[in-house]
């Protein structure tokens, strides 16, 4: 929308309308003092729930005229962006920032900060409330307009999350090295029909093809820059229970793993690896007895990372290890009809393509327990709980168990063995 330089002067010339919002930016010291957070929240939403648009900050939207953004000004401009579109929409927006500049009427190029913002499959709340563009403003929408369009957008939803595109990502962006080990030694498609193929890449409303969550989450080097809460945080506690009194002594150890999903997948069981316990003893010989079952802790990781939400900002999945336990936190409710107890016997798929994708990903690893356990990550058998339960159970003589919090996180809790039992 609106291309080139050309373009977006003649569309700032005629002024606001549906597609086209401009707003004058003023500094006090290193701070915005206008726009608000909220103010922008309002606006960005309103154009997601319609038929998208482009923000440009920096021009005199009643003057149309360029007056740009100081250059010491444009960082904080770009966070207070940032922060009104994770923080103050609901589900969060990923809108396209991009820096450029832009002839004022003295005909001198001075900075402005361009939002694209694109239709989007959900409808989004702002601090407001519920807002729609019509023409040059936006406006609350009526009930009966909210629940329409509710219905309209969760139809559209049929696409998948990780199928939708990133806005803010190129097909540069992804890493030739990493989408390239799922071609077969068959494939002779070019790269674009590849990754098409397999889900990773998708054209958008524009017509141009963009990666797809899936894409960035498992061709991306660093998948956080365009999906910030896509990681694992990792932390080892000492003893059985999180005292914060304590400061950082209560701490033996604390990670936030980033990376590919595989290799997040295969840093958290080398966390869990260092920081267990391994006790020993003898029957015919010295017999070690780790805290955990390595391929255990695997299938749970897997299965956190392959069917979490990744829809949810702010949400990560979360590693912690007690002297007498493991816990796994998974953002987002258990989809469809499935339930706590059924676990073990029914498969889902929030995620059908990095499902996919896992399920052709190597096991690379140089932990023994893995290096036989599974060729490739993901198991679509449906196999991954019942091994966890059973190898869990068989090594603590306790049954793991999963529950759900506030119906939009899954955790599972695995036991360490008791040395002396």
């Amino acid at each position: 929308m609106f291309l080139s330089i050309a373009e977006l002067l003649e569309k700032i010339w005629l002024g606001e309308d549906s597609f086209l919002e401009l707003k004058e930016v003023c500094l006090s010291g290193e701070r915005v003092s206008a726009p608000t957070r909220n103010d922008l929240a309002d606006e960005l939403a309103a154009f997601a729930n319609s038929h998208g648009g482009v923000l440009v900050l920096g021009v005199h939207d009643k003057q149309r005229a360029v007056t740009g953004i100081p250059h010491a000004g444009l960082d904080a401009v770009e966070s207070l962006v940032r922060e009104a579109c994770y923080d103050s929409i609901r589900p969060p927006l990923m809108p396209v920032i991009e820096r450029l500049t832009l002839p004022n009427a003295a005909g001198e190029r001075v900075a402005v900060v361009r939002v694209d913002v694109p239709r989007s499959l959900f409808v989004h709340q702002s601090p407001g409330g519920y807002f729609y563009r019509l023409g040059s403003s936006k406006r609350q929408m009526p009930p009966d307009y909210l629940g329409r369009l509710f219905q309209q957008r969760s139809q559209t939803r049929l696409i998948r999350f990780d199928e939708q595109t990133v806005a803010a990502a190129r097909l540069a962006d992804l890493a030739p090295a990493l989408w390239q080990r799922f071609a077969t030694p068959l494939t002779q498609d070019l790269p674009e029909d590849l990754l098409q193929k397999l889900g990773m890449a998708r054209h958008d409303d524009d017509g141009e093809l963009r990666p797809t969550v899936a894409g960035v989450l498992l061709g991306a080097h660093n998948p956080q820059q365009f999906i910030p809460n896509a990681y694992i945080q990792a932390v080892a506690y000492r003893g059985v229970t999180i005292r914060p009194d304590d400061s950082a002594l209560y701490q033996r150890d604390a990670f936030d793993i980033t990376g590919p999903l595989d290799a997040q997948i295969m840093a958290a069981v080398d966390f869990v690896r260092k920081n267990m316990f391994v006790s020993a003893r003898k029957v015919m010989g010295r017999e070690d007895l780790p805290q955990y079952d390595l391929a255990a802790v695997f299938e749970a990781v897997v299965n956190a990372v392959a069917h979490r939400d990744y829809s949810l900002h702010g949400a990560k999945i979360r590693l912690r290890m007690f002297d007498d336990r493991l816990e796994l936190y998974s953002p987002g409710a258990i989809p469809n009809t499935l339930t706590i107890d059924s676990l073990a016997y029914r498969q889902f798929a929030r995620n059908e393509t990095i499902t996919s994708l896992l399920a052709r990903c190597p096991v690379q690893t140089r932990i023994p327990e893995l290096q036989t356990h599974r060729r490739h990550i993901m198991d679509k058998r449906g196999e991954g709980v019942p091994l966890i339960l059973s190898r869990s159970e068989q090594l603590s003589s306790r049954r793991p168990d999963y529950r759900l919090i506030d119906d939009a996180e899954v955790v599972l809790t695995i036991y360490a063995i008791n040395p002396l039992a």
